[in-house]
């Protein structure tokens, strides 16, 4: 079982530590490219923490149903206007069968980070194919690895560089593990965190895609289809479920 590391603090604090994730202008082109997957389908999705994605979607009609390793969460999302119609399994996402199947799995902000083995990561995949339709897909919205960004002899670079936030990545290239660090300034203190994600390149994640029994889609560089290009620092990958094929098919 990953560590949790959504403890109730965390959770309280979400969504004022990180409003730039709930702004409109950021859910709303996520939400509307997920509807367009799930269709009249259900979806689940992997980490569903406070429900910033799920509960719009929820609103355009689609049937979600969540997996999230936090308890106190799935008590911020439950205590949210529209959550009663939003099943939630508490459970590690790589391993938690939610039961029943869907049209569209996804996992946003980095999520799959949180895995930090290759044999998590393969996992995962794993039991999205088992609990995905046939011709279902799997959507993962995560970002490219900055090594380019790290000069010999150098570990680390900030992402985020505000008064009230500071924020550093420190990569162990051996390990491919990238330990987030926080600085918030609260009220006048001084609040940390660190947390481990192990980093993926594209190509990784479509070699454990295959392994699943899925093939890669489409794969953007935001959530308006923005083209994915050497430049591109994340990805919006789709990755599909291949149909078993019969006897009757040949081959």
């Amino acid at each position: 079982m990953p560590e949790n590391y959504f403890d109730e603090r965390v959770a309280e604090t979400y969504e004022a530590k990180w409003p730039e994730l709930f702004d409109p202008a950021v859910v709303e082109p996520a939400v509307s490219f997920l509807a367009d997957l799930a269709g009249s389908g259900a979806a689940l999705e992997l980490g569903i923490g406070t429900g910033r994605i799920a509960l719009p979607l929820s609103r355009r009609g689609v049937r979600v149903h969540g997996i999230e390793l936090s308890p106190a969460m799935v008590a911020q999302l439950r205590a949210k206007p529209g959550a009663e119609s939003i099943g939630v399994t508490v459970g590690d996402f790589a391993t938690t069968g939610p039961g029943g199947t869907f049209q569209l799995a996804y996992l946003v902000r980095n999520t799959i980070t949180n895995l930090t083995t290759q044999d998590e990561q393969v996992d995962c995949f794993r039991n999205v194919a088992a609990h995905l339709e046939p011709g279902g897909c799997f959507v993962i919205e995560v970002y490219v690895p900055e090594l380019r960004r790290l000069p010999p002899g150098q570990s680390i670079h900030p992402f985020t560089v505000t008064p009230a936030h500071l924020g550093f990545e420190e990569y162990d290239v051996a390990s491919q593990i990238a330990f987030s660090h926080h600085y918030w300034v609260v009220d006048g203190r001084l609040e940390t965190r660190s947390s481990p994600h192990r980093y993926v390149w594209p190509s990784e994640l479509d070699l454990m895609a295959r392994l699943a029994g899925m093939t890669l889609r489409e794969r953007w560089a935001g959530w308006k289809r923005e083209p994915f290009t050497s430049d591109s620092t994340s990805h919006i990958s789709v990755w599909q479920k291949t149909p078993q094929r019969s006897a009757r098919d040949g081959g």
